[in-house]
C-alpha cells in the first residue's frame, strides 16, 4: 500500500473489487472459444474511472493479489486518472477474474472471484492509514451490493463504513448491484442496512422486483427510511430521482444503439454522481448519467470514452425536444 495523498486528496472514492476480464469471441459455446481479449472490470472500479474521466479527483481503495493481473488492474486504473495509493496487495490470496462470452445475442459470464484478495477486506482495512486518509478526505464514497455480497468481513467492512460516514464527513452512494447468484443461502438484511445508510441509492427497476419484491418509486423510497435519495432507473428508458423531501425529477434516456450492455449501470451512476459533486440542478445530474451509459452501450468493452466535452456540455443544456432526437451509437453522437 503506497503512502497517503497529499493535502488536498480525492473528491471521490470508489470502495469494491476489480478484476481482470476476459472477452471471448463471440458466437458458440465458451468450451469452443479459443481467444480472448483481456481487460479490467468491476463495478467500482469502473465507476471510478468514469468520475476521474469527467475531472473529478478520485481514488479507488480495494485489495489485489501480488500477481501480474494486480499490476495490470493499477496500470489500466491510473492510465485512466484513477489514484490507487489506497490498494493494498495480499501476497497470498489472487486477484479476482471473470469470463464474458456472447451467444445467441446475450452475453454470459462466468466468475472466478472465490478467495479472492478483495474478499478478505474487513473492518481493520478501513483503518489502514492510507485508506483512512482517502475516506477523510472525500466527499463521496461510492460502494455496491457486490461488495457486500463477496463475504461476510467485506459486508461487516460496509456497516463499518456507513458508521464512520458522520464521522468523516463524506456521502455515501450505494449502487444495489443485485447479483442473487451472490446472494444464495445468505441473509440479505445487511444489504438493507446498507442502503438505508446511504445518502444515494442507485437501483433498476428489474432489479428492484426481485430484490425488494416491488419497482415502484414511491413504495421503495418508504423503505429506504428518511435519509437516501432514491435514483432509479427503469423499463421504460427513464431514470427519476426522488429525494427525501419528495420532490421527484425524471429524465429519459437517449436513443442509442445498443453494442453491449454492461457497464452502462456504472457509467450513469459516474456521471449521477459528477453532476452532484459539480452541483448541477437534478435535471443535468440525470442528463449526465444517461450520457456516461449512452457512451458505453455503443462500445463492445465494460467502459468507454466520455463524450466530447463540447457535445456533453450542448447536451447538457438543450431542450427537451433536442434531447429527445439526439441518437448515439458506434459511429458517435448524432445532434438534432
Amino acid at each position: 500500500m503506497s503512502d497517503p495523498v497529499g493535502e488536498t486528496g480525492p473528491t471521490a472514492v470508489c470502495l469494491g473489487e476489480a478484476m481482470i476480464m476476459f472477452a471471448g469471441d463471440a458466437g458458440g459455446p465458451l468450451e469452443d472459444v479459443e481467444s480472448f481479449r483481456r481487460s479490467v472490470g468491476g463495478a467500482e472500479c469502473n465507476v471510478a474511472g468514469g468520475l476521474a474521466a469527467l475531472g473529478i479527483a478520485t481514488s479507488w481503495i480495494s485489495r489485489l493479489g501480488d500477481d501480474g493481473f494486480g499490476r495490470h488492474v493499477l496500470r489500466d486504473l491510473q492510465e485512466r486518472g484513477v489514484e490507487v495509493g489506497g490498494v493494498e496487495d495480499d501476497p497470498d490470496r489472487p486477484t479476482g477474474l471473470y469470463v464474458k462470452h456472447s451467444m445467441d445475442g446475450r452475453s454470459r459470464m462466468h466468475y472466478y472471484r472465490s478467495g479472492s484478495a478483495a474478499s478478505a477486506m474487513d473492518p481493520a482495512f478501513l483503518e489502514q492509514p492510507a485508506v483512512r486518509t482517502r475516506l477523510q478526505s472525500a466527499e463521496v464514497v461510492h460502494t455496491t451490493g457486490i461488495t457486500a455480497a463477496i463475504s461476510a468481513t467485506a459486508a461487516e467492512m460496509l456497516e463499518r463504513l456507513a458508521a464512520l460516514r458522520d464521522t468523516y464527513g463524506f456521502k455515501l452512494s450505494v449502487d444495489l448491484n443485485w447479483r442473487p447468484a451472490l446472494w444464495r443461502d445468505k441473509d440479505p438484511e445487511p444489504l438493507w442496512r446498507l442502503l438505508r445508510a446511504a445518502d444515494v441509492v442507485l437501483i433498476g427497476a428489474d432489479e428492484a422486483q426481485v430484490f425488494a419484491g416491488t419497482s415502484d418509486p414511491a413504495e421503495l423510497r418508504e423503505r429506504l427510511g428518511p435519509r437516501s435519495t432514491l435514483v432509479m432507473k427503469n423499463d421504460a428508458h427513464t431514470a427519476l430521482v426522488l429525494e427525501p423531501d419528495g420532490r421527484r425529477t425524471e429524465v429519459p434516456a437517449l436513443t442509442v444503439e445498443v453494442v453491449e450492455p454492461v457497464g452502462a449501470g456504472d457509467a450513469f451512476a459516474a456521471g449521477f454522481l459528477a453532476g452532484t459533486l459539480q452541483g448541477l440542478p437534478m435535471e443535468q445530474r440525470l442528463r449526465l448519467g444517461h450520457l456516461g451509459a449512452a457512451a458505453v452501450l455503443a462500445v463492445p468493452e465494460d467502459h468507454a470514452a466520455p463524450l466530447d466535452p463540447a457535445v456533453r456540455q450542448t447536451l447538457l443544456n438543450c431542450s427537451d425536444e433536442e434531447w429527445a432526437a439526439t441518437q448515439v451509437g458506434p459511429a458517435g453522437v448524432k445532434l438534432p
